[in-house]
């Protein structure tokens, strides 16, 4: 019998090296036999041995979404890539191949037990996604630095490991250090940690772990503020009214804005420009503030109509579940008048009578679809109703404090507008003795420049204002289209769904009751 492995020339993972891989390892004779008559569906694999087949490049796996197992030693694999897809993945044999580094795991986050064992790999690293791995083997590679076991404390479910056969092994202080460094874990290099070894780690190691925690901890804490300015971020986003908590959207009218910048050097502008910022300020936190509570309402809105919509649904399938109970009592006691008669006219009788049941209860079925559409239709106008309700008086008044945001702009225009033509006079008339930088004194030319350059700054200021008011309004009407869509969309294929199950179910009883056989009835 001809073997997988037994092959000299480089090997590639191929659909017929799958095929027969998957076969020789599936069930055998008579299930093996119906199996490759009807074809190997390869995303139902659940383990897939593909060792000493001279694989030097790790390819057309993608199918195999339910894999749990793959083995794939004892080839002659260079690059560890081509396992995106199999997400399912908890046990994975890479050891013999000539893998100098290690990557492409990134995605196998239920991974479990991993073997590079015997490879050319010289730093640990790139495994930071596998969150739940136990079991990791690495010995025989070319590790040469203790401290690449610090790396590995990240890994809270590590539970053995084996380094042997790498060059840190030969450091004395080598088993002392893993054990203080990893101090959860319970084998290493296939021995048990005793109590011993584990106190002499943690006494020599104390101080220097001490520092590092206190480091590890620095970086948690960082992360999980981090990570909740990122949350805050989303629920900010979810209600529409992000970056309005603070000075944000005041700052971005003068991010772009060189004319502003030149005239901050007027006396009174500067003053001016404050006066302004706490004003604006104050109007984005008012938004901020009222955007967050209309997301609750529209939050709390949508969790009680899908409540209401659930309380339906379970009503709805209690009765139908009811009508299908007493039927089944009908139709059994109808199928064992049937099998026990021999009189055919009376047997003809009761199947047609009995037919009449099954057309009742389609009839009961659908009845009960129907006034289940008709009430869920209901519902659903009545939330569509709100929902828009909710949303236009939202957008009206953000509108309407945007419109102060305006207002307050206008009014900062004319102020600054006087404060220039007043400067404008007095450098004229010689009377202006403050200093001015010669970009900002040029502006001073003419009349026509000094307007032209407050205008623009204006014009900055309000469409920045006016963007981020549409954004606003845009995202918040465009949420309310889908939300409201997609309960309409749902409730269409759900009755869609729901009248096909009724018609299958009916048509197998009928189907049943018609084949029948009236031989066997009189035997």
């Amino acid at each position: 019998m001809i073997r997988l492995y037994d092959t000299i020339e480089p090997n590639v993972i191929d659909e017929e090296l799958l095929k027969l891989a998957v076969e020789e390892q599936g069930p055998q004779e008579a299930a093996g036999q119906v199996a490759k008559q009807e074809g190997i569906n390869f995303k139902d694999v659940k383990s897939l041995q593909l060792d000493f087949q001279n694989i030097l490049r790790i390819d057309n796996l993608w199918q195999f979404v339910s894999l749990r197992k793959l083995q794939l030693d004892n080839n002659i694999i260079e690059k560890i890539d081509g396992l995106e897809s199999l997400v399912n993945l908890v046990w994975l044999d890479l050891s013999f191949n000539n893998i100098e580094t290690i990557e492409g795991l990134d995605t196998l986050v239920n991974l479990e037990d991993l073997s590079l064992f015997s490879n050319r790999i010289v730093k640990m690293d790139a495994m930071d996604s596998l969150v739940k791995l136990q079991v990791f083997s690495i010995g025989n590679n070319m590790i040469d630095n203790l401290l690449n076991v610090i790396y590995l404390r990240r890994f809270t479910y590590l539970r053995s490991l084996n380094l042997a056969g790498n060059p840190i092994c030969e450091d004395e202080e080598y088993k002392l250090f893993v054990t203080a460094y990893l101090p959860d874990l319970v084998y290493l290099d296939f021995r048990l940690i005793d109590a011993h070894t584990r106190e002499l780690g943690d006494a020599k190691y104390q101080y220097s772990i001490y520092e590092l925690k206190h480091r590890e901890n620095q970086i948690q804490a960082k992360l999980e503020e981090e990570m909740a300015t990122v949350a805050e971020l989303e629920k900010h986003k979810a209600a529409y009214v992000e970056y309005l908590n603070g000075p944000f959207l005041f700052d971005s009218l003068y991010s772009e804005d060189v004319e502003a910048a030149k005239l901050a050097y007027l006396p009174g502008v500067p003053e001016l420009l404050e006066t302004y910022k706490t004003k604006f300020v104050e109007i984005c936190q008012n938004i901020f503030d009222y955007g967050l509570v209309q997301q609750e309402k529209r939050k709390a809105e949508v969790a009680i109509f899908y409540e209401c919509l659930e309380e339906a649904l379970q009503e709805n399938r209690k009765q139908g579940l009811k009508e299908v109970e007493d039927f089944d009592k009908i139709y059994t006691a109808y199928l064992h008048t049937i099998r026990n008669s021999n009189d055919i006219q009376f047997v003809d009788n009761k199947m047609s009578e009995c037919a009449e049941e099954i057309s009742r209860l389609f009839d009961r079925l659908m009845t009960l679809e129907m006034q289940l559409v008709e009430q869920l239709e209901e519902t659903i106008n009545n939330f569509e109703r709100n929902i828009i309700d909710m949303v236009g008086v939202f957008v009206e008044n953000v509108q309407g404090l945007m419109a102060q945001c305006r207002d307050l702009e206008n009014h900062h225009h004319e102020k600054l507008l006087e404060i220039s033509i007043n400067t404008l006079e007095k450098i004229v008339k010689s009377e202006f003795d403050e200093d001015l930088p010669d970009d900002v004194r040029a502006l001073f030319s003419d009349k026509d420049t000094v307007v032209n350059a407050v205008g623009a700054s204006h014009d900055i200021h309000l469409l920045k204002i006016d963007n981020r008011e549409d954004d606003l309004i845009t995202n918040v009407t465009s949420w309310c289209t889908a939300t409201v869509d997609k309960v309409h969309n749902d409730e269409l294929d759900r009755n869609r769904k729901r009248v096909k199950e009724i018609n299958q179910y009916v048509d197998h009883l009928q189907t049943d009751l018609d084949n029948m056989d009236f031989g066997d009835l009189l035997d």
